[in-house]
């Protein structure tokens, strides 16, 4: 079964095209992302900007035409938090559906969560479900909890505290004001304090995982990589030690620094500061110094869902 996937964010829009086996693994075909902003400027206006929306479907588009080149059963598009919180979002949604001839789901909070524990999983395998877990997905416009115990999901929360919106009220084009850079930490933390709840945090976790581009960009920084390889980063254990080490360094270049070094796409050179914010505000609420990088998150969760009910209707049960 040949399936490809689509998750339009609020920084990022994601391909993943995979061929699954009847026995629930699967072969990735092709895979690509691109930064396209969505989200530009939405915290300020409540609207997804015309020039954003423009790119953006164009992506989608360009995405949809390649997914097709592999002539899949399936290709679903999902939509995250910038087209959930603008006001035009669904007039957004409604013109991607107009022009790609596929329908766009526009998923909840709880949903995208409940997807990026699911790929989070299917990727770092069967360690994954035992015992208690904490994931963390930070996007461009909010930031997802998902609290595990064994198989069970005990609770999730999606934050409205996105990389985008913070590099606007935050922005770091030089080197990193350390006076502003601490307004911004009480201010996510704040923010986590007021959001979510202390059940998701306490009794801390045995494991505290991270994906999306933040966590997996600074695992390619920590190891080294001069080439992103996804094999490597997947299961890094990336330490408080080193996210801090990589503050700093990050800290003390331009905006056109960040993005000359390896592994750091241009589209993230100006955020990637912002989402360390998260990270470290993560880790001192987890009360833990680790977090483990998953490279797989809600594209992979989207195929695995599809995998699972393919599977049960095999089986005869529902679908």
């Amino acid at each position: 079964m040949r399936l490809a996937t689509i998750d339009l964010g609020t920084n990022t829009v994601r391909l993943l095209v995979v061929d699954a086996a009847a026995d629930g693994h699967w072969r990735i075909l092709h895979q690509e992302q691109r930064v396209t902003r969505l989200g530009e400027g939405l915290a300020a206006t409540g609207v997804l900007g015309d020039l954003p929306m423009e790119r953006t479907a164009a992506t989608v588009r360009e995405y949809v035409a390649r997914a097709e080149s592999f002539a899949p059963e399936d290709v679903r598009i999902v939509a995250t938090s910038a087209v959930r919180e603008a006001t035009n979002g669904v007039v957004f949604s409604l013109g991607v559906e107009r022009a790609v001839g596929r329908r766009v789901d526009v998923i909840t909070g709880d949903e995208e969560a409940k997807l990026t524990l699911r790929g989070a999983r299917a990727g770092l395998g069967a360690a994954s479900v035992a015992g208690s877990l904490l994931l963390f997905d930070i996007g461009g416009g909010s930031t997802e909890y998902i609290r595990a115990e064994g198989p069970r999901v005990a609770s999730a929360v999606s934050v409205k505290l996105g990389v985008v919106e913070l590099a606007e009220r935050y922005p770091f084009p030089g080197p990193v004001a350390w006076d502003r850079y601490a307004a911004l930490t009480r201010e996510v933390t704040a923010r986590l304090h007021a959001a979510v709840p202390a059940s998701l945090w306490q009794p801390p976790a045995e494991r505290l995982v991270g994906t999306a581009g933040t966590v997996t960009a600074l695992a390619a920084l920590d190891l080294g990589l001069t080439r992103y390889d996804a094999a490597r980063v997947q299961g890094h254990a990336l330490t408080r030690s080193a996210v801090e080490r990589l503050l700093h360094r990050l800290g003390e270049l331009t905006v056109d620094e960040r993005a000359a070094l390896p592994c750091l796409e241009p589209g993230r050179a100006d955020i990637i500061v912002h989402g360390i914010a998260i990270v470290i505000a993560t880790l001192d609420r987890a009360a833990v110094d680790t977090v483990v990088v998953s490279d797989w998150g809600l594209r992979e969760g989207l195929v695995a869902e599809r995998v699972d009910r393919a599977q049960r209707l095999e089986r005869g049960g529902r679908p």
